[in-house]
């Protein structure tokens, strides 16, 4: 997408620089407990919410926090809404930097078994997606419900679901999966290089996690509105590129339920 207006190449430049050099803080810290990154009452929530926001605080219209989701208790509805916070603000900072790299790089290797290449950055992210084959799309769905089974099980009960005492946003290690089947690298601190953080920076970064997540959810969906209703989002007229498809329907064309 960008890639065809050349004079915005600055202002990407910044804007993915920013997010690199905030990568650290898209991962909590995987050890330790404290009233911000364990927030069971809505007036841990509150505290949080000063620590992030100054301005805007605590806010919650809907009155989320004092809800009690499925029975299981309102702790436990706020370790749900906490984990799904964090989650969705994780994966929209990985969105927001793929959105850029789509729409200025082409991987060099191909794409298939069959020889294809990856899709152009002459096309807008959306419509690289689209080209992707099925097989390829279900490959990547599949990987994202394992981890995501992963999750929820606690790795195999190494950790308390989040509903129940777990961190929000502290993913299982793969200890049992690495003993048991194959080995592979835990997704956070992999070589344990951040071991022995101190709990001012574990504090720190948890709170850059969270802002920036929610930036980035927000960045997201401005390019996607901006591609799908030209004019939607004024900062980006002169960048967005018009979008036929639908970017809510992931398998437009190839697949559907009805």
């Amino acid at each position: 997408l960008i890639s065809r207006f050349r004079t915005t190449n600055t202002m990407k430049s910044a804007i993915l620089a920013t997010l690199v050099a905030s990568a650290a803080a898209f991962a909590p810290a995987q050890t330790g407990r404290s009233a911000t990154t364990v927030s069971e009452s809505k007036a841990d929530l509150s505290s949080l919410a000063s620590g992030l926001n100054p301005v805007v605080k605590y806010y919650d219209p809907l009155n989320l926090a004092e809800q009690d989701f499925w029975g299981k208790g309102n702790e436990a509805t706020i370790g749900w809404l906490r984990q799904s916070e964090i989650k969705h603000g994780r994966i929209a900072m990985f969105a927001f930097v793929g959105y850029i790299v789509q729409s200025n790089v082409v991987f060099p290797w191909a794409q298939t078994m069959a020889g294809a290449a990856h899709p152009s950055p002459d096309l807008v992210p959306e419509a690289q997606w689209d080209a992707i084959p099925l097989g390829a799309k279900w490959q990547i769905f599949a990987v994202i419900s394992m981890l995501e089974l992963w999750d929820e099980c606690g790795g195999g009960g190494a950790l308390p679901h989040y509903t129940k005492g777990r961190q929000p946003g502290k993913y299982p290690p793969f200890t049992l999966f690495r003993d048991n089947v194959h080995f592979v690298l835990d997704l956070y601190d992999p070589f344990g290089f951040n071991k022995n953080m101190s709990a001012e920076t574990k504090e720190r970064r948890l709170k850059a996690e969270l802002n920036n997540g929610r930036l980035a959810q927000l960045a997201i969906f401005a390019f996607l509105c901006a591609d799908k209703i030209p004019g939607s989002v004024p900062l980006l007229n002169g960048i967005a590129i018009p979008y036929a498809g639908d970017p809510m329907i992931p398998f437009e064309g190839q697949f559907s339920y009805f």
